[in-house]
This record gives structure tokens, sequence and C-alpha cells, in this order.
């Protein structure tokens, strides 16, 4: 039987919100069978638990936000990126401010959490949501164009293609494939950073986000160059980065997916419509688990690969 997994213990970290500048502490619990992944917001007077479905997500500007009982929980691409990698179906979050803290601006600081905590194997079967038929969703014509597609597949692979006339992004892969099952995620996926110009960074910051943004979390490059000293983590970070992303925004389903995921310059909010629409046609779906470790899609039978 291929079974569901939680942390052994729990981890903690502190950091800044990416957008809120907000100091915030990040309690990573242990979750029994069948609980998902729950945030608590534990700094308000009655503690709300927020878990994660596609539904509960309320907005996709910059990030992603979930949202229930009046609160809600700012930029959770990254943390949920590193639960998909490390396959974890139990888990609960607790977590004193409004928005993840942004760490590194990658996952692997979330990766190298969990994976500290040790992984659960707990005694009930792991379910995956199982695409039965493609589902698409786009937006705009010619230049503004942008899709995102899920396709039946045994196994869950992305491909992710960035369309930014930038020197410093022409230099480097524009598309990204990867699949779960082949794949190292710590090692070829975690470590991709967010990016920004620093033109957007100041309209951002006059608007009132981007307050914990900067160099040591991002990275950032003015209209001719990468500023970060040390260059870039992967020679195709750029596209690596949303294919982190769409990893963390497609978990919010609340189950592992088996499918392939292709898309062109979407984003949070088209990958969240992607999934709006996935399980609004039931026909396209349907919930499975595996008696048998053999018949499990490669790479989930296997506790994920450290660094």
């Amino acid at each position: 039987m291929l079974q569901q997994r939680t942390i052994k213990t729990l981890t903690r970290a502190v950091g800044v919100g990416l957008h809120s500048g907000q100091r915030v502490e990040l309690t990573l619990r242990p979750a029994q069978p069948d609980t998902g992944i729950v945030f608590r917001r534990v700094d308000l007077p009655e503690p709300v638990d927020i878990p994660i479905t596609a539904t509960a997500v309320v907005d996709t500007r910059m990030a992603s936000t979930i949202g229930a009982g009046g609160a809600k929980v700012h930029t959770v691409e990254h943390l949920m990126s590193a639960c998909a990698g490390l396959g974890l179906d139990n888990l609960y979050i607790d977590i004193t401010a409004e928005e993840v803290p942004i760490l590194d601006g990658s996952s692997a600081s979330f990766v190298f959490l969990l994976q500290s905590a040790g992984v659960e194997l707990q005694n009930v079967p792991k379910r995956f949501i199982r695409v039965t038929r493609p589902v698409e969703v786009r937006e705009g014509e010619g230049h503004n164009l942008k899709w995102a597609r899920l396709e039946p597949y045994h196994g869950f692979k992305l491909r992710f293609e960035i369309d930014f006339a930038h020197p410093a992004v022409d230099s480097t892969g524009q598309s990204v494939e990867f699949d779960l099952g082949s794949g190292n995620y710590a090692r070829d996926i975690a470590r991709a950073r967010t990016f920004g110009f620093t033109k957007d960074v100041e309209m951002l910051r006059t608007s009132g986000l981007a307050l914990g943004g900067g160099l040591d979390n991002a990275i950032v490059m003015d209209d001719y160059k990468v500023l970060n000293a040390d260059g870039l983590r992967y020679d195709d970070e750029f596209a690596k980065h949303k294919i982190l992303d769409a990893m963390g925004d497609l978990y919010l389903v609340g189950k592992p997916l088996l499918a392939a995921y292709s898309a062109f310059r979407s984003g949070h909010g088209m990958n969240n419509q992607l999934l709006r629409a996935l399980l609004a046609q039931p026909d396209a779906w349907e919930v499975v688990s595996f008696d048998n470790e053999r018949q499990a899609p490669t790479g989930f039978a296997q506790p994920a690969r450290a660094w």
C-alpha cells in the first residue's frame, strides 16, 4: 500500500513576509491521517484553521493567498511546493502573521526544515487526484496569450515556458521540464528563487508590497543584468522558479495530482483557474489510491531524495 505521509516531529522557522515585511514565526507540526494540510493563524484572539483546497484561494495577485473564517494567509506557494516535492499529505502549519516567511526566496529552506523533521509513513492509503482527460484554461490572443493545461499521465510532470524580453532572461532557458519520477526536486527545483525588476520593486513598495524583498531573498534585475553578486543558482533559474510556483499552486487542490501540467506565461491566478476548471468537470478526474507500490507512479513510492 502506498501510504500517506506527515512529519515525525515539529520544526520551526522565523523570517519576514515578502510583501508585508512583517516578522513571522512558523511552526510545522505532524497531523493525523486524512487531516490534509491546514494553516492555523495562531496570532488571532481565536485561532482560525484554513485547510488547503482550490476554493480556499481568495487572492492571486503577486502570490497565492488562502482564507477562511475571515482570516487569510498570503504567499503560501513556496511552502506548498516543498510539501508537494516531498509528498507530504498531512501537516499543521501554525503561523503568527498573515504571510508565510519568504526565507531565501525559494523552497529550499522549507525542504530542509521538513527533511530535518523527518518523514513519517502513516498506515492509511495515499489518495491522488488522477486527471482522466485534458483540461485547459487560456486568456488573451497573440502576444498577450497565456494558457495552462492538465492532461492524463501516470505520474506528475510539468513543463513551463516563460516569455520575458530581458537580456538576463534571454541568456538562460525560457522553458523547463521536470518529472517528479525521474528528477530530484530538492536538487533540481527547490533552490530556484523568486525574481523581479528594480523598477517593479520600487512601484510595489509605493503600494505597500515587496516590503520584505531584497537581494538576500530574490533575484533582482535592472534593465540589463542580474544584480545579485553571486549570480544565478541554475542556468535556467527563472523558468525553474515558475515550475516551483506551479507545483505549490497545484498542491492547493488538496491531494497530489497524477497529471502532466504544461503552461505558457501562466501565473498564480491561472493555475488556480485551472484547478477550479478541473474540479468543475467530474468526468475529468477521479480519486485513486494504490494497494501495490509497484503499480504506483515512479517518484511517489519512495520518500523524496535529499540533496
